[in-house]
């Protein structure tokens, strides 16, 4: 993809944010799934680490290297007209000026970055160490004279007995990866509890990003808690591996 259509596209995606309340981006995983979501209407879409790392016999939390991760997603972004964000799990121990060079080449115009480093054992970053990390996203990103949408994770819900008790760590988080420069920010685990998604949504001015499944939640009732982004994770692929072994079942060989 030349240069001119990827910061086209990566402006479409900022406007898309804008313009749609919230903005639904299906996750995809090979080419197959980014045509299908794309001929269903959708503008634009992500790409999962998860759904991807299951479609190619690896393992998510980077059981791929970078240079993996950009070869299989390279063919995806290209078989599409839509903007294709990645998730690109904590950065794969890139430096983030390496991140945002090998996205760009690929043709990603968006990533998604989480707080949990999996090459150091699943230790959690800092509020200060991540939000250093997203400024050299964006840095990084300016600098290469594309507008890439960086959605800043944190995992601080998902890893908490208790998510509730978190709550102000994970606002102080969010707050800090939109000063560092974060266009939204995903507090994930949490698409199930109203009054976590509310305050999230009332803390910061970015959008903020959930998680949903595609079957069993109600996009009305995330656009009432002020839901400004959603995406499907590793949902909407488990959702068809649902689909497709209830329509094999009666053909299997019964035992």
């Amino acid at each position: 993809m030349d240069f001119r259509t990827t910061v086209e596209r990566a402006e479409r995606l900022k406007q898309l944010h804008v313009d749609h309340k919230p903005l639904v981006l299906p996750t995809v995983w090979d080419v197959w799934s980014a045509r299908t979501a794309a001929a269903a209407g959708f503008p634009a879409l992500t790409i999962g680490s998860h759904p991807l790392a299951d479609s190619r016999g690896a393992e998510d939390q980077e059981g791929q290297t970078f240079e993996e991760v950009l070869a299989a997603v390279r063919p995806i972004i290209a078989a599409v007209d839509v903007p294709v964000s990645v998730d690109l799990e904590s950065g794969y121990g890139q430096k983030p000026a390496d991140l945002v060079a090998g996205l760009i080449e690929a043709g990603g115009v968006g990533l998604n970055i989480e707080d949990t480093v999996h090459s150091e054992g699943g230790r959690v970053r800092s509020t200060q160490e991540h939000a250093s990390y997203v400024a050299g996203l964006r840095a990084a990103a300016d600098d290469a004279g594309v507008p890439v949408w960086v959605n800043g994770r944190t995992d601080l819900f998902a890893h908490a007995e208790n998510p509730s008790a978190v709550l102000d760590e994970v606002i102080e988080r969010l707050r800090a990866l939109e000063q560092a420069g974060a266009d939204s920010v995903y507090p994930v685990k949490i698409q199930d509890d109203d009054e976590l998604l509310a305050a999230v949504t009332a803390a910061v001015a970015v959008p903020v990003n959930t998680t949903a499944h595609p079957v069993k939640h109600d996009l009305e009732r995330f656009r009432r808690l002020g839901v400004g982004r959603i995406t499907y994770g590793p949902l909407l692929q488990i959702a068809l591996t649902d689909a497709m072994k209830d329509m094999l079942k009666p053909w299997a060989p019964s035992s």
